[in-house]
């Protein structure tokens, strides 16, 4: 249901007050998103897992303790990856894409140039 066109004024003027009071702070709050936030956490989840596979490989050859420290932070960083790629979204996914270039695309032309070539060594 769109708003009125009181409704905006309003709405406008409270965003207008907002930006005037403090700048910095507003600043920081629309160059910052979800997806943003969940996305960075993402990065340091996988970070997190690759130090867990280490201590559990590394783990292991000192004593078992170790190695089962290393599986927590394993499935702790799994978890924290699940839920914040949960946060994200399908919509979240496309937006960090999106940025970072479309992965799907680059795979997609070079299964297309491997197609061809065997293609033309079958023939």
């Amino acid at each position: 249901m769109p708003l009125s066109e009181d409704e905006q004024r309003i709405l406008q003027e409270i965003e207008r007050n907002f930006y005037d009071s403090d700048p910095a702070f507003a600043r920081e709050v629309s160059t910052k998103t979800l997806y943003r936030h969940a996305g960075r956490n993402l990065k340091w989840a996988g970070v997190g897992f690759a130090l867990g596979l280490v201590v559990l490989i590394l783990g292991f050859t000192q004593s078992v303790l170790l190695g089962f420290l290393g599986f927590l932070i394993m499935v702790g960083c799994a978890f924290l990856f699940y839920l914040n790629a949960a946060k994200m979204g399908r919509a979240g996914l496309q937006s960090v894409s999106q940025r970072t270039g479309n992965i799907s695309e680059m795979f997609g032309r070079r299964s297309q140039n491997l197609r061809e070539r065997f293609r033309r060594n079958e023939d």
